[in-house]
């Protein structure tokens, strides 16, 4: 027998999907970055997106999330947040940039450079206020898809980050032969920072390989302030997670 769908997922089809899509039933929240070298303010955040049910109820993104990438339908999805977050940034922001994640499906949409540059034009926002998150297993499935991608999003004038990055046994590969601005480094590697060796030694790699080609480091599911003070030792840039800043609904955080 099936399992039944969580409640307020039973009837997330392509129409109702659409629906959503169409009237803003999409919210949009976001995580800060800290820079580690200023003394306070958040250069970046990554946006985050939450969906409301028939009851005006938020869902978690796993609710939502998997059923727009089963359906096809993530870069609608990801042309939606580019459009909404540009706006914001158009009206003005205390955070000056916002972190995006891209599905392997938009990876995949040759269009997707020219509609974000179309979109930053027409409201008269800098290229460099958008930064875009690969993630590593994305690279894994289609390396030379994900090289063409960052190309064109880079001529475009915006960053580009890899995400997750050492989740996947390729990632110090992926960042010797794909042109970023950023690397996220995955939080099963930051959480054991402080008591594995091999988790050290990776951090370490990465940082000699950045520092080399002027990448920016982000440490990623920071909790602990132990854990932030050691990668502020080591060299990291940037940090995010629970024990830097909780997310939020985008207006009250940046607004």
């Amino acid at each position: 027998m099936a399992n039944p769908q969580p409640a307020g997922t039973q009837a997330l089809g392509r129409e109702r999907l659409e629906r959503a899509l169409a009237a803003d039933e999409l919210t949009l929240f976001c995580q800060p970055i800290r820079a580690l070298a200023a003394p306070r303010g958040y250069p970046m955040a990554e946006v985050l997106v939450r969906m409301r049910d028939e009851e005006r109820a938020l869902l978690p993104p796993g609710e939502f999330l998997p059923i727009f990438e089963e359906l096809g339908m993530m870069p609608q999805l990801d042309r939606w947040v580019v459009r909404h977050v540009v706006q914001r940034l158009r009206r003005g922001c205390r955070i000056p940039a916002f972190t995006i994640n891209l599905s392997g499906q938009t990876l995949a949409d040759a269009d997707f450079p020219a509609f974000v540059a179309g979109e930053l034009k027409a409201a008269g926002v800098a290229p460099e206020a958008l930064l875009f998150e690969f993630d590593d297993a994305d690279l894994a499935a289609g390396l030379d898809r994900a090289a063409t991608a960052a190309t064109a999003i880079r001529l475009a004038g915006c960053a580009v980050i890899i995400d997750s990055f050492g989740s996947t046994p390729h990632s110090l590969q992926h960042l010797k032969q794909l042109r970023v601005d950023f690397v996220k480094i995955d939080g099963s590697i930051v959480r054991k920072v402080l008591s594995s060796g091999s988790a050290r030694s990776l951090l370490d790699a990465v940082l000699r390989i950045a520092s080399a080609v002027d990448i920016g480091v982000i440490g990623a599911s920071v909790e602990e302030q132990d854990v932030l003070l050691r990668l502020k030792a080591l060299g990291v840039g940037y940090v995010q997670g629970f024990g830097v800043h909780q997310p939020g609904p985008i207006e009250k955080i940046a607004g």
